[in-house]
């Protein structure tokens, strides 16, 4: 009998041994790979290998999450998980802004490209798969509206407001504004935390509807809990070194070879935002779009109320200045999405149409990044 529990472990952790034997490899010959990316074959080879592993193992995270929202239930489901992700998004900007050439902008290009990513990709991809299987999907209203009701002011204080203030030239904030911005967005996320958890969970459950289809939750067998929790913890301490080896082909690519410098944005926040859009393309596909519903907006939240005064600290701790303030398209394109998700999340209903302008949004910000 524990022999087979043994295989069965084995076979569902297959990926924690590529992780590990990683890990070894580049603790024992890291400098040695890194040391000299001028080849294109080598370079392709390493940030494939290293972005593969990563991402591997965050699936890892977020499968060991969704058993642990299985047995702990909504909001607290959803909460293991985007704390994770978050967690995975914060060392993996922090491990790249730290390493080479001080790159001011790469907190603020992650932040809005997991925005549009979340928000317009995962959004419109989740929509659209439920609109066409079921024609229209419900969520509970008053969830969507208290997730925008933070999500919205938090976004422009911290990556509109920015362009704006005068007391520092450029999309920059003083000392004061801030720690301002971080203590305001740490504030509002617990207030919504305290509020999701206690006082008004039934918020962010689904309401009964005579045309919703009842899914039964997927089923976790009898894995004890502190198997999952200690695996998420073995995944998540491998990502977070890993993720910081990662740095160096990405500083590479942007610094020396002249690619767009929101590149190495948009690759931290595929990294970290394809495990949550698995996750909520899946709850969407079995008509569960309530759990999708808090799988994206609960990401964004957690996004900007976390990340951003994380980073804030870590930028005045270690003195590498950021720049948090959108310009030019992004700036567009962020209050276009906002306003987008007001219309969308307004009557708890969604149909394709809606995620079809999504994706078509999320294409934009694309085709901006090259010919912006």
């Amino acid at each position: 009998m524990q022999m087979t529990g043994v295989s069965a472990l084995i076979r569902t952790e297959r990926f924690l041994a590529l992780s590990l034997i990683t890990t070894i490899v580049f603790v024992i010959y890291g400098d040695a790979l890194l040391s000299d990316l001028s080849s294109p074959y080598r370079l392709v080879l390493i940030f494939f290998w290293l972005f593969f592993v990563v991402l591997s193992s965050a699936l890892a995270v977020v499968r060991h999450a969704e058993h642990l929202a299985e047995r702990f239930g909504e909001p607290y489901g959803t909460l293991i998980l985007t704390l994770c992700i978050t967690s995975i998004e914060v060392v993996s900007i922090t491990a790249i802004m730290l390493h080479g050439a001080n790159n001011p902008t790469l907190a603020r290009d992650t932040l809005f490209a997991v925005t549009m990513i979340v928000l317009n990709g995962m959004v419109g991809l989740s929509l659209l798969l439920g609109g066409w299987r079921y024609r229209e999907q419900h969520y509970n209203l008053h969830g969507a509206n208290t997730y925008l009701g933070v999500i919205i002011p938090l976004g422009v204080l911290c990556l509109v407001l920015p362009d704006f203030t005068v007391t520092t030239s450029g999309p920059t904030l003083s000392y004061a504004q801030k720690m301002f911005v971080a203590v305001i967005s740490l504030v509002l996320y617990i207030a919504f935390l305290f509020m999701q958890t206690s006082r008004h969970r039934a918020y962010f459950t689904a309401q009964p509807s005579g045309t919703e289809l009842h899914v039964a939750p997927a089923r976790s067998g009898d894995t004890p809990v502190s198997r999952h929790v200690v695996l998420l913890v073995i995944y998540m301490a491998l990502v977070v070194y890993l993720a910081e080896k990662l740095a160096p082909p990405v500083d590479y690519v942007v610094e020396t070879m002249g690619k767009p410098a929101a590149l190495a944005g948009l690759t931290m926040a595929v990294l970290v935002a394809t495990p949550e859009i698995i996750g909520a393309v899946r709850a969407a596909g079995r008509n569960n779009l309530q759990r999708s519903m808090n799988i994206f907006l609960g990401s964004v939240l957690s996004t900007i109320g976390l990340t951003i005064p994380a980073i804030i600290v870590i930028s005045e701790l270690t003195q590498h200045p950021i720049r948090l303030g959108l310009e030019h398209t992004d700036l567009l394109l962020f209050v276009l999405t906002l306003a987008l998700c007001m219309v969308t999340f307004s009557s708890g209903r969604t149909n394709v149409l809606q995620g079809g302008v999504h994706l078509i949004l999320f294409i934009s910000y694309l085709f901006l990044i090259f010919q912006g």
